[in-house]
């Protein structure tokens, strides 16, 4: 076998995701991978459509290839003549991330990956988000301080136990969410904490990031914060990076902590006002989902039970406990993380599949119906992308469920204006989910292309046949549907939290 070349691989890699961005936010297609950038008018040529690669720039001598260097350098002069701001901060994000690429592709090339599926699939994601321009950036720091903990390099690692004074701790999610806290020491053969402090888990990554502050310091100097130690046994890193899964039977739980780096188009911090509204929004969905299982839908939510910090680093040291797979898989199923059946790898279950046309269908009725009903009977709009949903397969790899997570991107109604509201599940389900499923399909099965998107009608249609839902109709008649623009959201230095869309093609119209 002939050696990879890890640096061509992580150019490919990071220009594929960057080149969508370009291609959908800034350029027209002429045809035959051929596009016009809008703001200078100049010709880029990609091979590809779905993951676009090898871009050349159209001169008076022919086509020449740009090297990864050369497209990000493309791609910011064309942002400064299309919006007319500069921004030096984007382009070594974007390098920052091509770099990461590098590190994690050599990581991986050595690491053992983990014997669960569903763990593996958490670990699998190395190009990342198909339409941010970095999706692996770790805030600029050297590959040394955050590859320990890297999910895409198969880590896993002990979590570090802090004991928080009685007085100075905050919670919320009453006793059950105490218990799954303070039950991972007990998982992980970690240390506890001496009477009159409770449990603290923290991420050692985040400690190392927030541990110098002065409030973080002074509570260890005067005894509100003790560092008891670390675990003896791993917790696996999820595609989130700073959520975590314990699969130890006696917890079972996911634990997601804040971050302080810039991952994607967010600062990944457990947000004060994220976490005081938790309840609230977990409850909402919860019920929701509560109703469902009474229709005999096997469809799940992974709630988010309550989060324990410290009142003097509310943010900072917050940890967050979810439930975690064992109580609520369909006995007998494998789940996945559905970003992974995105990039269907040889041997998934959209690649192997003997009967694309039948699995499509199944996968839809899993992921379609509840994500729609939690929007017209509850008022809930599931962020539904591909890291927020599971899909669980059985043992000829169909799909036999579909289970959601992440009530921190829960929008509830009325607060949410409807239309917006709207927007928001129409671009998270389909163009971010179910746009890259159908695309995964299709390249494995080239035949089954002119059914994938008609069965995506038929199942909204069928929806609005039998439970109504007053925006079926006009979705199916569109002209176009939102696609996020991550790029110019980036280079205009917009609000991790913002979103903003432009029109793409609706492949839903009769």
């Amino acid at each position: 076998m002939e050696p990879v070349d890890l640096n061509a691989a992580a150019d490919a890699y990071a220009a594929t995701p960057l080149l969508n961005c370009l291609l959908r936010e800034a350029a027209e297609p002429q045809g035959a991978g051929v596009h016009r950038l809008r703001g200078s008018g100049r010709m880029l040529r990609v091979h590809g459509s779905r993951r676009p690669v090898h871009p050349e720039l159209g001169t008076p001598d022919g086509w020449r290839p740009l090297s990864h260097t050369e497209l990000v350098t493309l791609t910011s002069d064309e942002l400064r003549r299309y919006t007319g701001l500069p921004n030096d901060e984007l382009p070594a994000e974007i390098a920052d991330s091509r770099a990461a690429l590098a590190a994690l592709l050599a990581a991986r090339a050595t690491a053992t990956p983990p014997a669960d599926p569903y763990v593996l699939s958490e670990q699998s994601l190395v190009m990342g988000h198909p339409h941010h321009p970095a999706p692996k950036a770790r805030g600029g720091a050297p590959a040394a301080s955050w590859l320990p903990y890297a999910p895409e390099a198969h880590a896993r690692f002990p979590l570090v136990f802090l004991g928080l004074r009685e007085d100075q701790t905050r919670e919320e999610g009453g006793e059950a969410a105490a218990e799954a806290v303070d039950a991972l020491a007990g998982a992980l053969d970690g240390p506890r904490p001496p009477a009159g402090y409770r449990l603290l888990p923290a991420h050692p990554w985040q400690l190392e990031l927030v541990g110098s502050r002065p409030q973080i310091r002074e509570a260890f100097a005067d005894g509100r914060l003790l560092l008891l130690g670390p675990g003896r046994l791993p917790a696996w890193p999820t595609a989130s990076v700073r959520t975590l899964y314990v699969p130890d039977p006696a917890v079972d739980r996911f634990v997601k902590f804040s971050l302080d780096v810039r991952i994607t188009n967010d600062v990944r911090r457990l947000w004060r006002h994220d976490l005081l509204a938790l309840r609230r929004a977990d409850a909402a969905v919860e019920a929701g989902f509560a109703a469902l299982r009474r229709t005999g839908s096997p469809a799940a939510w992974l709630a988010d039970r309550g989060y324990r910090t410290a009142r003097f680093a509310f943010e900072e040291l917050a940890v967050l406990v979810r439930d975690g797979l064992r109580a609520h898989v369909t006995p007998g199923a494998t789940p996945l993380l559905a970003a992974a059946l995105a990039e269907a790898a040889p041997g998934s279950p959209p690649a192997r599949t003997t009967d694309p046309a039948a699995w499509w269908r199944a996968y839809l009725r899993q992921v379609v119906p509840p994500v729609l009903e939690l929007f017209a009977r509850h008022g809930v709009v599931l962020e539904a992308h591909l890291q927020n949903t599971l899909v669980a397969v059985d043992a000829a790899g169909t799909p036999v469920q579909a289970l959601f997570r992440d009530a921190e991107g829960v929008k509830l109604l009325p607060e949410t204006e409807r239309g917006a509201a709207w927007q928001r599940l129409v671009y998270c389900l389909v163009v971010n989910h179910l746009t890259e499923i159908a695309g995964a399909l299709a390249a494995h099965h080239p035949d089954i292309s002119s059914f994938l998107w008609p069965a995506v009608r038929a199942e909204f249609l069928r929806y609005d046949t039998t439970r109504g839902l007053p925006e079926i109709a006009e979705l199916l008649d569109a002209p176009s549907l939102p696609g996020k623009t991550n790029l110019l959201l980036r280079w205009i230095r917009a609000d991790g939290a913002d979103a903003r869309y432009l029109p793409l093609p609706n492949p839903l119209r009769g």
